[in-house]
């Protein structure tokens, strides 16, 4: 698989998870050009409102997860960051406790902790809770995202694309986000493990060289 081509599962991971809200929008929009009844119309407007708020929530998250955010800047202010996951996740019956002891981290740093937090928030499919760390030691920036929930579904080929990251033929839109947090790894000169009891809670911690920050 070529970079265009994985660049290509990316978009449409970012068009599968916007096609939704998006599309309540327009059904919307259509409904009230037609529906007189105020109090349905009421109803309408509050369901666009929702729709719109989730469709931006998802764009600056994937600007900062999949694009290329901040210009030229090699630092992102990790304050953006946390908005944006905290945006993404609000909704979901997901609380999160934000750890990071950093105000500024490099754009692949940020990355990987982003698509970290995609991969195993998915996991929490009736909510649950996520701890987000980052922090410098003396060689080394460490990265652990937690997860605990009622109930975890973490498939295998999220978990194997996520730890190996050479499944190139295999991948599929829902898979990228894995590989993508495997290739920053690599690329930051680190290592990534992986703590998973069926069901019960998930742990995934990076080291990576701290001049990566």
């Amino acid at each position: 698989m070529s970079d265009l081509d994985f660049a290509s599962l990316l978009c449409s991971r970012l068009c599968h998870d916007l096609v939704s809200p998006v599309g309540a929008i327009n059904n919307g929009l259509e409904i009230l050009a037609e529906e007189k009844d105020p109090a349905m119309r009421d109803a309408v407007l509050d369901l666009i409102d929702k729709s719109t708020r989730q469709t931006v929530n998802k764009l600056q998250f994937f600007r900062l997860a999949f694009g290329a955010a901040g210009g030229f800047s090699a630092q992102l202010d990790m304050r953006e960051a946390e908005k944006a996951t905290r945006a993404l996740i609000s909704g979901s019956r997901i609380e999160m406790d934000w750890q990071v002891s950093v105000p500024s981290a490099s754009k692949s740093v940020v990355k990987l902790l982003l698509n970290l937090c995609l991969v195993v928030s998915e996991t929490l499919i009736r909510g649950g809770k996520i701890t987000v760390q980052l922090d410098e030691a003396d060689e080394a920036i460490n990265i652990s995202v937690l997860a605990s929930g009622a109930r975890i579904i973490f498939p295998e080929n999220i978990r194997a694309t996520l730890t190996a990251g050479n499944a190139m033929d295999e991948l599929e839109p829902r898979t990228a986000p894995a590989h993508l947090a495997s290739l920053l790894v690599r690329e930051l000169g680190g290592h990534l493990e992986l703590d998973f009891t069926e069901g019960e809670q998930i742990a995934v911690h990076a080291s990576l060289l701290k001049k990566a920050l």
